[in-house]
């Protein structure tokens, strides 16, 4: 619904501030360049969503041989301890903490696409134990605002996106938005805390988070405490290191089940096929809308109405032409996506703001998807506190993915 009304606003504005340029200023030549960039964008969509192809045929292959060897089932346990924490309404041992795991074990491995059902199928269960149907309960909130704040260990879409825009090394903003995602996931969550007046001081729960909390800040120590002209290799060459190990030992592990690991691919990179194909009309109809927003002028009024706000305060402004991209994020997922793939178009993959635009894209979910879908399919309509936890993950998400672009990138 968001989109659809997003959507509309692109065309309406646009053709309001074209017509304002034609009547007062004169200008011919505004009307047949938005025709012509609805001809250019669509191209570019349709090539992107081709190319795409073989990208996603790929990794959505690996992705299968990961699961069927066991990877899903390793996280499973690995953080099932910390659920029983976290989730302190819902018994202990309690079939649903099954989908639950397994959800968040996809959307960590980026399975986007399977983690879905089992998310749908986790707030069934939760709804079973809800006393009120109509109102989100706290473990259905907490669920959902992990959820949007979108830990994510391999972001496939983004890298294959930046693949197709000609990124040297697609791969070289896996740490950044692996550090973002980080951030927004532990706002979110200390969020709904203290709402749900959970105790994070556990000894269990401080096992995890500090763990996590202190891999995270000893990365962070060693990226600065490096010269810059070391960074971006070093951290480009990690971030390969980290992902080929990761797919080693996906095929490593499947093998050692026994499994078929060449018929897995196969399985899963029909998926990838089938996924890329789907993705034409909503890429098409998304980058059209901007193009037109672009081409009349718009997109430069309200970029540059900004640029003139943060460079009162004598900072910088080179991220600026990516928020777009970063307050389309909440609102839609293909309206974001559509926002990094144009910047990268019009800057380069490679640019600063190519590669800030990947990191915001990858640094949260959608909330407001998340929040229709997943409350709407057990007909829940009193949300409390969700949008306003989701939100503030979102907005932490967002200004950790310009700060550490700028220590990786700038």
């Amino acid at each position: 619904m968001a989109l659809n009304y997003i959507w509309i606003a692109f065309f309406l504005i646009a053709f309001l501030v074209a017509l304002i340029k034609l009547i007062f200023f004169g200008n011919a030549e505004v009307f047949p360049a938005m025709i012509q960039s609805t001809f250019d964008m669509a191209k570019t969509g349709f090539e992107l969503s081709l190319g795409l192809t073989g990208v996603l045929t790929l990794w959505m292959g690996l992705m299968r041989i990961g699961e069927k060897g066991g990877v899903v089932a390793i996280i499973s346990r690995f953080i099932s301890p910390l659920f029983t924490r976290l989730f302190p309404e819902v018994p202990k041992n309690h079939p649903v903490f099954g989908p639950m795991v397994m959800n968040f074990s996809m959307n960590f491995l980026g399975l986007d696409n399977a983690a879905t059902p089992l998310g749908l199928q986790a707030m069934e269960g939760l709804q079973e134990l809800n006393p009120k149907k109509d109102t989100a309960s706290n473990a259905q909130i907490m669920f959902l605002v992990l959820n949007t704040s979108g830990l994510t260990l391999i972001p496939l879409s983004i890298m294959t996106y930046r693949a197709i825009s000609g990124a040297a090394n697609p791969a070289d903003v896996f740490l950044p938005i692996l550090l973002a995602t980080y951030f927004s996931t532990l706002a979110g969550l200390i969020t709904v805390a203290i709402y749900q007046r959970i105790n994070l001081l556990n000894k269990t729960v401080l096992l995890y988070i500090g763990s996590l909390t202190a891999l995270i800040a000893f990365a962070l120590y060693y990226f600065t405490s490096l010269p810059k002209d070391q960074l971006e290799t070093v951290s480009s060459l990690i971030s390969s290191l980290i992902l080929f190990s990761i797919i080693a030992a996906f095929v490593f592990m499947a093998f050692r089940k026994k499994i078929n690991v060449y018929d897995a691919f196969i399985e899963g990179a029909k998926d990838g096929f089938n996924v890329a194909i789907k993705i034409i009309p909503y890429l098409v109809g998304i980058l059209v809308a901007i193009g037109v927003f672009r081409t009349s002028g718009t997109m430069d009024i309200v970029v540059g109405g900004i640029r003139e706000i943060v460079a009162l305060f004598g900072a910088n402004t080179d991220f600026v032409d990516t928020l777009p991209t970063a307050l389309m994020k909440p609102l839609s997922g293909g309206g974001a996506r559509g926002m990094m793939v144009e910047a990268m178009d019009t800057f380069g993959a490679d640019s600063f703001v190519g590669r800030l635009a990947s990191v915001m894209q990858g640094s949260t979910e959608t909330t407001f998807y998340v929040l229709a879908v997943y409350f709407g399919s057990v007909k829940i309509s009193k949300t409390r506190y969700a949008v306003t936890a989701g939100l503030i993950a979102d907005f932490v998400g967002i200004l950790a993915a310009i700060f550490i672009a700028y220590l990786f990138f700038h």
